[in-house]
C-alpha cells in the first residue's frame, strides 16, 4: 500500500507534503511552520524527518521551529549544506536511502538552483520535484542553464508515467496561460485547465503522464515545428520556451 500523502498549502502559493506510514511521518520542504505543525497536531502524528529539496527561503524557513517542536532530523544535499539548515543526514545525488520502510532515489535536478534534489519513492509512485518539474511548467533558471535543466527534466521524464509529481508551487494560472499560448490546440491541456477551474481536480500533484500530455516543457518534440526550430536540439527548444515564459 502506498504511503499516505497530505498536500499542504503554505505561504501564498507554496506546497509542502507530509508522507505517513506504519513507520512514521516525514515532511518534504518546510515553507512555514504553522500549517505543518497544525496538520501534524490535527492528525496526531509525530514527525521523524524533513527532506529538503533546495536552499530557497520559501522551502526551508519553517525548519528551525519545526525541528524545535518535533525533534525531526533534517536531510538534504550535503554538497549544498552551507546554504541549508543544519543537516543531520547529508545525502548526494544518485544515492538511494530508506524512508518509512521504502527505498528513496535521490535525483539531481539542478537548474533552478545548483544542487536542487528531487526525491522519488518508486514503491508508492511519488516524486517530490519542488521547483524543477512543476505543474504545467518548470522552475526559473536562477543558477543553472537550459542544458542543465533539460537534463534534469529528462531524468524526471524517464520515471514511470503513473508517478505522482509533487511540485513546489501552485502557479497553475500563469503556467496554464503560457502553455495555451504555445500549445493552443492541445485538448488534454484545455481539459486539465477546465477541470482545475471547476475545482474538480487540483493543479498539483498530477501524474507524470498528465504532465507529459500538458506541460510545454516536456513537449518540446511536439512544439519544435510551431516554434520554427524543426532541426534544433531538444535543449535549445527548451531554452526558447523558457525564455518565452520568462517574458510572458
Amino acid at each position: 500500500m502506498a504511503l499516505e500523502l497530505v498536500t499542504l498549502r503554505c505561504l501564498k502559493d507554496n506546497y509542502a507534503y507530509l508522507l505517513h506510514g506504519d513507520e512514521g511521518t516525514i515532511l518534504i520542504d518546510a515553507p512555514e511552520a504553522d500549517p505543518i505543525l497544525n496538520e501534524l497536531t490535527a492528525r496526531g502524528w509525530s514527525l521523524d524527518a524533513i527532506l529538503l529539496t533546495h536552499h530557497h527561503a520559501d522551502h526551508i524557513d519553517g525548519v528551525p521551529r519545526i525541528v524545535a517542536e518535533t525533534g525531526a532530523r533534517v536531510i538534504g544535499n550535503g554538497a549544498d549544506a552551507a546554504r541549508l539548515p543544519p543537516l543531520d543526514q547529508p545525502v548526494e545525488a544518485g544515492e538511494r536511502i530508506s524512508m518509512l520502510g521504502e527505498p528513496v532515489e535521490v535525483i539531481d535536478v539542478s537548474g533552478h538552483t545548483i544542487g536542487h534534489l528531487a526525491f522519488h519513492f518508486p514503491r508508492s509512485a511519488y516524486a517530490f520535484t519542488a521547483d524543477s518539474l512543476m505543474a504545467i511548467g518548470c522552475g526559473r533558471l536562477f543558477e543553472g542553464d537550459a542544458d542543465m535543466m533539460w537534463d534534469s527534466l529528462s531524468r524526471l521524464d524517464a520515471l514511470p508515467g503513473e508517478t505522482l509529481i509533487c511540485s513546489g508551487h501552485d502557479y497553475c494560472a500563469a503556467n496554464g496561460a503560457f502553455a495555451l499560448s504555445v500549445d493552443a490546440e492541445n485538448q488534454a491541456l484545455r481539459a486539465r485547465l477546465d477541470a482545475v477551474q471547476r475545482a474538480e481536480q487540483p493543479c498539483a500533484p498530477a501524474t507524470l503522464d498528465e504532465e507529459r500530455a500538458t506541460n510545454p516543457f516536456l513537449r518540446v518534440a511536439a512544439l519544435r515545428d510551431s516554434l520554427g526550430m524543426p532541426n534544433s536540439r531538444d535543449a535549445d527548444v527548451f531554452r526558447r520556451l523558457r525564455e518565452m515564459k520568462d517574458k510572458f
